[in-house]
């Protein structure tokens, strides 16, 4: 039985340590509150990820480290500096090998299916954040300060996750609701399974020839988001998916009164258009087939539908 120290409680930072509890090792967890899923094994901690010498205490001793937390989105540019140099500072300390939960922010737009050996072109703020982020921890493994590697991942599916399709979208086609979307409806979208993130998280950890770059988890083949509502809706045993497109005005209209609108201005690009993830590199390299774009769905209705989201 080895230690490993996840930070964050959320859908990849709980679905990974389940996995890992449940395969018999040694799991704490860190969260601002002490949160996370109640199960034998897993340890809860209370700490703020940002305080560099607090966290390198609690990663004391652990083989892997994981970064899984998730500031709120309009606090990237305040809040991820400070986690991301506590996080390598914990990792240099501690020697434990520092595995990050990314995204595909830092590719900026693309006119082409994603791989890992693309340049970081980002066109967002939050694309900046994530490219620094890396760069440094990249840097730090180049000088052997520490060992480190990424996992990216889409827009994810599965219990309790916070993409615009299930915030937006799956709750009303769910109670057969009318729903306008900031998006073109017919582009294909990868969407990533958190699950798949959290085993592909385990691997790169445990795999020494992995680390030192970039990899994208294995992600089911794209379905564009009135595929996956038309999906969703038949699952859930509701009436027919109705979508329409919301409009660049209406989303800036709606972003004047709720945060979460205005921060998706600067990534409209990855839902007006293709944004396609190609994780051969992963599938290939840990023999991880992608949950069934179906079975993500159901995990993700099934969660929506539980007493604690009435």
């Amino acid at each position: 039985m080895s230690l490993h120290v996840i930070v964050g409680a959320g859908p990849v930072g709980s679905a990974t340590a389940r996995l890992l509890a449940r395969e018999g090792e040694q799991v704490r967890l860190i969260t601002r509150r002490g949160g996370g899923p109640d199960e034998a094994g897993i340890e809860h901690v209370a700490c703020d990820a940002s305080d560099a010498d607090a966290l390198a205490r609690y990663a004391e001793g652990a083989v892997a480290l994981y970064s899984c937390a998730g500031p709120a989105y309009h606090r990237w540019v305040i809040d991820w500096p400070p986690m991301g140099a506590a996080l390598i500072h914990a990792a240099e300390k501690s020697g434990a090998v520092l595995v990050t939960t990314g995204n595909l922010y830092g590719y900026g737009r693309v006119d082409a299916p994603m791989t890992e050996d693309l340049p970081p072109r980002p066109n967002s703020v939050k694309g900046e954040v994530r490219v620094r982020l890396w760069a440094d921890a990249l840097a730090a493994h180049n000088a052997g300060r520490i060992r480190t590697a990424e996992v990216r991942g889409s827009d994810y599916l599965g219990a309790g996750t916070m993409s615009p399709f299930s915030v937006m979208v799956l709750p009303k086609i769910i109670a057969g609701r009318r729903c306008s979307v900031p998006a073109d409806l017919d582009a294909p979208h990868s969407w990533t399974c958190t699950g798949d993130m959290a085993r592909t998280l385990v691997a790169v950890a445990a795999d020494e020839t992995a680390w030192g770059r970039p990899w994208h988890a294995p992600t089911a083949p794209p379905l564009s988001i009135r595929a996956l509502a038309t999906r969703a809706a038949d699952l859930a045993g509701a009436p027919a998916a109705r979508l329409s497109t919301m409009s660049g005005i209406a989303l800036r209209a709606a972003g004047l009164f709720t945060p979460a609108a205005k921060e998706m201005l600067e990534i409209q690009y990855q839902l007006r258009r293709p944004f396609v993830l190609d994780s051969t590199a992963a599938t290939t390299a840990f023999e991880i087939e992608p949950t069934p774009t179906d079975d993500a769905l159901r995990q993700t209705i099934e969660h929506l539908r539980a007493p604690a989201f009435p």
